[in-house]
């Protein structure tokens, strides 16, 4: 999935808060948008979805913290809760995308997001067959409606940059390897 996907992703799984606690709403938010997009940076490393994608470990540590801000609810607990939170789910939310080849939509990689205590892959299910498919614009948008109706500020600029990314990238996905390929190697 696209990164701006899992970064609206995680503004929805804060909006709760925007009834329960409206004061830590918009920490939450911003801290699961960061949580959302933190595992992809290991685009950078050559080891995409191995390098920062702790499926197991973001979990085991998202629920620590996240009894944590339950019993102490600050600022500083949630935005942890919730960025550990957000990197679990994204971990796990790549195993339903497509493999890592260049060209996601042929289909002929088996390594959905690495399992790191299991020391395996996890082969990609494609339920959103890659990561700029017209559904993952679809799941990118409908996880965005949060962020456009329940917050304001940056919050709600983010979102509206993030879907404004996500057009963009949807209408280019299919040149991009052929200009990788190009220019980049």
């Amino acid at each position: 999935m696209m990164g701006t996907t899992h970064a609206a992703a995680g503004v929805t799984l804060a909006a709760p808060l925007v009834a329960l606690a409206p004061e830590l709403a918009p920490v939450a938010a911003l801290a699961g948008m960061a949580g959302g997009v933190f595992p992809d940076l290991d685009l950078l490393s050559g080891q995409h979805r191995r390098t920062l994608h702790f499926p197991v470990y973001y979990s085991a540590a998202a629920a620590a913290t996240a009894a944590a801000a339950l019993l102490a609810p600050a600022p500083a607990t949630v935005a942890v809760a919730f960025f550990l939170v957000s990197a679990a789910v994204h971990c796990v939310a790549d195993a339903a995308g497509g493999g890592l080849e260049l060209r996601p939509w042929e289909a002929t990689d088996d390594r959905g997001v690495y399992v790191h205590p299991a020391g395996r892959w996890v082969a990609p299910r494609r339920w959103i067959r890659y990561d700029g498919a017209p559904e993952d614009l679809l799941a990118a948008a409908v996880l965005s409606v949060p962020g456009l109706v329940l917050f304001d500020g940056w919050v709600r600029r983010l979102t509206v940059a993030g879907l404004v990314v996500s057009v963009v990238y949807v209408a280019v996905r299919k040149r991009l390897p052929g200009i990788e390929m190009r220019y980049l190697r």
